[in-house]
């Protein structure tokens, strides 16, 4: 699983059609501990996440597939919504 934490949205003035409706998000992405693990990176989103959400994202073929088109042209999704997560006793939500 990867966690991330959603930082806001991106607008795009220019998208593939298949992405009409799709939101585009900044995630931030986590590691086990909650601490920032890397870059921020831009991942669709068909879940309607919201600025603070704990996210679990995925990459690839696999991205697509949480779309309505499962042929849009992206590379990274948001998977799910996490209401609770836990670390080593630590609460992540």
């Amino acid at each position: 699983m990867q966690l991330a934490r959603v930082l806001g949205s991106v607008v795009a003035t220019i998208k593939h059609e298949s992405l009409t409706g799709v939101r585009l998000l900044l995630i931030q992405p986590q590691d086990e501990n909650g601490v920032h693990d890397g870059d921020p990176i831009v991942a669709a989103d068909a879940l309607q996440a919201g600025v603070g959400d704990l996210i679990e994202w995925t990459t690839g073929r696999e991205a697509a597939l949480t779309l309505p088109d499962t042929y849009s042209p992206v590379d990274t999704a948001v998977v799910s919504i996490v209401d609770h997560a836990w670390s080593d006793k630590r609460y992540l939500g």
